[in-house]
């Protein structure tokens, strides 16, 4: 798995790894029993905090997407598709309307922003990877 982590984005990091653990479900990178790496593993490859990991996990744990299996290391659940796929929809779509509420706050129509995320859709085809991916 190829995670990316970004100090700068105003997002705790235990939380950029949360979501991204969730976007590797749901696009099923991550599939159910699937292994993940070790809390060392992860701190070492991201250069964070084992503590950081640990929490994320914790927070993974809770939800029910993800279990320690004694003896083996954590693994995704078989039931966590389904809530990973419908938490990344919502996470997207949440932060997809902050930014139209800015815009139009700014005074910018519908068109006018249309025309920008076709631009930068357009702009980004082919150039992002999916978290499970790795970079070209």
């Amino acid at each position: 798995m190829f995670f990316h982590i970004d100090p700068s984005n105003g997002q705790p990091i235990y939380a950029q790894i949360v979501r991204q653990v969730k976007f590797a479900i749901a696009e099923q990178t991550l599939r159910p029993g699937q292994l993940l790496p070790s809390v060392r593993q992860l701190s070492m490859q991201l250069a964070v905090n084992p503590n950081t990991i640990t929490r994320a996990f914790q927070e993974l744990q809770s939800e029910n997407l993800i279990e320690t299996l004694r003896g083996r290391g954590v693994v995704v659940t078989k039931d966590a598709l389904a809530p990973c796929r419908k938490q990344r929809k919502s996470i997207i779509s949440d932060r997809v309307e902050n930014v139209i509420v800015e815009a139009l706050r700014s005074g910018m129509n519908a068109d006018e922003i249309r025309e920008i995320v076709d631009k930068k859709l357009k702009a980004l085809e082919g150039k992002v990877t999916a978290v499970g991916k790795p970079p070209d």
